[in-house]
């Protein structure tokens, strides 16, 4: 039986959801996604842990793993990619019949780990997969987490050209669902990745409604 992962004395969760939810995440993403939704979580545990945060262990861990399901091919929809994720996470966990309570913090997390001053204020498992990303994505707050601890997740989780990979899938995002990167970081990786896209400027947008002033 295989031993559930285990850095700087903290254990993973290894409950037979958890597995379930690491299986999906193996199967929609490519490794490199795959191993920064792993370290989302353990990034995410380190800082919970510093802070001495009260929080749903178990329930973070899901929503970490599941937080970019958006960005692949099979859950990915007609929203943005954070909401095509919280909803494709939402159906595997009423699936699996997970606390709709639960279900709500989960979804929330995912729709809103990329919105910065709004999921740190929210409940502390919505803040912490926003913290946990951002450690992996631009390198916030890694002074919160041990140089031993980052040196470990990424022995265990490499990270196998993972900015290349990741500006890739969301410049494709941009490329398919132009009207979702309005006013958002999507819009940046767009029209630099995406030769001649177009995506409407948000001050277009207001001087142009259907209004006299």
């Amino acid at each position: 039986m295989k031993l559930p992962v285990t850095i700087g004395g903290m254990i993973a969760p290894d409950s037979g959801l958890a597995r379930k939810a690491a299986a999906l995440a193996g199967q929609a993403h490519s490794r490199p996604l795959l191993n920064h939704v792993h370290r989302t979580w353990w990034f995410a545990e380190f800082i919970g842990k510093k802070r001495q945060m009260k929080y749903d262990r178990e329930l973070v861990y899901l929503a970490s793993l599941l937080h970019d399901l958006g960005l692949s091919e099979d859950h990915a929809a007609d929203k943005r990619f954070e909401v095509d994720g919280a909803d494709a996470a939402s159906r595997f966990l009423h699936a699996h019949d997970y606390p709709e309570t639960k279900i709500d913090i989960v979804w929330d997390a995912i729709a809103l780990h990329s919105a910065a001053d709004i999921a740190d204020r929210r409940e502390p498992e919505v803040a912490l997969v926003h913290f946990g990303a951002h450690v992996d994505v631009m390198g916030l707050r890694m002074d919160e987490i041990s140089p031993q601890l980052i040196d470990d997740t990424l022995a265990l989780y490499p990270r196998l050209g993972f900015k290349k990979a990741f500006t890739e899938a969301l410049a494709e995002v941009a490329r398919q669902k132009p009207h979702t990167a309005i006013g958002t970081g999507l819009a940046d990786i767009g029209r630099r990745l995406v030769p001649g896209l177009e995506i409407p400027n948000v001050c277009d947008l207001l001087l142009g409604a259907s209004f006299e002033s």
